[in-house]
């Protein structure tokens, strides 16, 4: 089975070798663009402002009025239109329900210099996060209580990976992303004066107790090993989140969700 698989991807017309590639976080940011699958990503990828270079159609997978509607405004897009067999269409999908629609999309992450920290109550900062599901499950939460953005420090994850786009629901379309060195974090925070709030199960004051400023970044560590003492004191306030079980830390994506909820509801408090 394997020997007619690999025949069949080496007799595999160029376009699509081309998207099986952006499979690779090299060649995602060689191109500049990420590849996304399914009906409701894609309808999500066209009503945001968001480029789509190219739209992949499978006629054959095609059910139902929600992915025709979808295919047909994908077409009237503008885009390129790339139509496959359902052969073709499986051997670059990363789902297991095959539906037939996917596109390639403009990638969009910025720079510090364009962040208007004004414009929202509240940013993520996240540095050295390793697993694309955490990442893309803070991006739905962030979405859910209206954050900026996420700044992604260090060696962070791509944003654009499968898991990740898949993980936040669509919620990457919703927010702005950031690619920054922790050095020229540093500085810049310095610089703007915004104020940092970190976490550590060694902080004196509980998550709850702090009054969050308006506007607030909160800076989040590794999975494994969370912020280094030398970030813990580039923030202005540390917190931690109390717990009495046998484990020791909670899920990375759990740990920020709870802490950026307690910032929306203090900030929706305070509104007139």
């Amino acid at each position: 089975m394997n020997k007619h698989r690999n025949q069949r991807k080496r007799n595999d017309p160029p376009i699509v070798r081309e998207l099986r590639q952006l499979r690779s976080r090299k060649e995602r940011e060689r191109t500049g663009t990420f590849y996304v699958e399914g009906n409701r990503i894609v309808a999500q990828a066209l009503a945001s402002s968001y480029e789509i270079t190219m739209g992949v159609i499978a006629p054959d997978l095609l059910q139902g009025e929600h992915a025709n509607t979808t295919a047909a405004a994908l077409r009237a897009s503008g885009a390129t239109i790339i139509e496959l067999d359902r052969a073709a269409f499986e051997s670059i999908s990363f789902k297991e329900n095959l539906q037939g629609i996917g596109a390639v999309v403009r990638s969009r992450i910025t720079t510090l210099a364009s962040v208007d920290l004004a414009s929202a109550n509240s940013w993520v900062a996240l540095d050295n996060v390793g697993n694309s599901g955490n990442l893309g499950a803070i991006l739905r939460t962030c979405d859910a209580i209206g954050c900026g953005g996420i700044i992604l420090l260090g060696h962070t994850t791509d944003p654009y990976h499968p898991a990740a786009v898949r993980a936040s629901m669509g919620a990457v379309f919703a927010q702005q992303l950031v690619r920054a060195e922790w050095d020229d974090f540093s500085t810049w925070k310095a610089a703007d004066g915004c104020e940092v709030v970190g976490t550590s199960g060694e902080a004196d004051q509980e998550y709850r107790e702090l009054k969050y400023p308006r506007p607030c970044i909160l800076l989040m560590g590794s999975e494994r090993l969370g912020l280094t003492e030398k970030q813990q004191g580039a923030c202005d306030r540390v917190v931690r989140i109390p717990m009495i079980g046998t484990g020791d830390s909670l899920n990375l994506g759990v740990a920020t969700s709870i802490v950026l909820y307690e910032m929306f509801q203090q900030h929706r408090a305070e509104k007139p």
